[in-house]
């Protein structure tokens, strides 16, 4: 643990492991009921079978605050993205200031650097992370600022990062993806990775029959299931006859709307 005390607000704050013993007591991305939480359960389950191949979430915690912010990291071959990383320490997400005050503070570059240290540790070529500019992703300033280079891009505004600490390894890069396979009705793909895949899918399932279209859901089972999906975000995807129109969980009320404009 790493225990620093930020002097704008008074707080201490640490930087946390949490593990298949401590998840559920401080739970993960603003859930923290697991009796009523489906998005936690499913995400605290994940999150056990990748522990021991070498998943680990840190995160922020404020004696004043509590809960502040996360980062999750995996080897690349475990990878819940669709890229070729497997030399690689890969970065699923990074989050900090649920509430404002905790923003800006640098609390995220002190993640990823704990990140890079064990990435380091475990002899890997260096770490690598996929950024975007529109939601559900981290953008790729702070990673720029610690080094990393864009290496890859991907449809519509993803670009994969990559810092090396061999620099005679191959980049990391994404892999081929296409969405023409799935060019009959809707198809929802989601993975436990990430919570935010719960909400709303049920809802949106319901309207597409409502408005007669032919829907499937797709629960990507593991990593290798999510290294083959047509869209860089990964754990989720809504595919409407052969094209992509979300890159990331969305209410059933931007569903309807994309789909009354589709069908026009």
């Amino acid at each position: 643990m790493e225990l620093k005390t930020d002097r704008s607000t008074g707080n201490d704050i640490e930087i946390m492991d949490l593990t298949p013993d401590n998840i559920a007591d401080y739970g993960v991305c603003g859930y923290k009921d697991a009796n009523k939480h489906l998005e936690l359960r499913r995400k605290i389950d994940w999150f056990n079978r990748y522990y021991p191949r070498g998943l680990r979430i840190k995160i922020i915690l404020s004696k004043k605050g509590g809960y502040q912010g996360m980062l999750e990291y995996i080897p690349g071959k475990y990878a819940h993205r669709p890229v070729d990383a497997e030399k690689y320490m890969f970065v699923h997400c990074v989050f900090v200031g649920f509430k404002k005050e905790y923003k800006g503070k640098g609390y995220a570059s002190s993640l990823i650097e704990a990140c890079i240290k064990d990435a380091r540790d475990a002899g890997t070529d260096g770490v690598a992370v996929v950024t975007r500019n529109g939601s559900f992703m981290a953008k790729k300033d702070i990673f720029l600022k610690k080094g990393f280079e864009v290496v890859d891009k991907a449809e519509p505004d993803f670009e994969l990062l990559v810092l090396k600490f061999n620099r005679e390894a191959d980049n990391p890069k994404f892999k081929e993806m296409s969405p023409v396979q799935y060019s009959e009705g809707l198809t929802v793909m989601r993975s436990a990775q990430c919570p935010y895949s719960v909400k709303n899918v049920d809802a949106i399932l319901e309207t597409a029959k409502k408005m007669n279209i032919q829907a499937r859901l797709v629960e990507l089972a593991d990593s290798d299931s999510v290294q083959l999906t047509p869209c860089a975000f990964g754990t989720f995807c809504i595919i409407h006859e052969g094209e992509v129109i979300s890159y990331h969980p969305i209410s059933n009320k931007r569903f309807e709307n994309i789909m009354k404009s589709r069908l026009r």
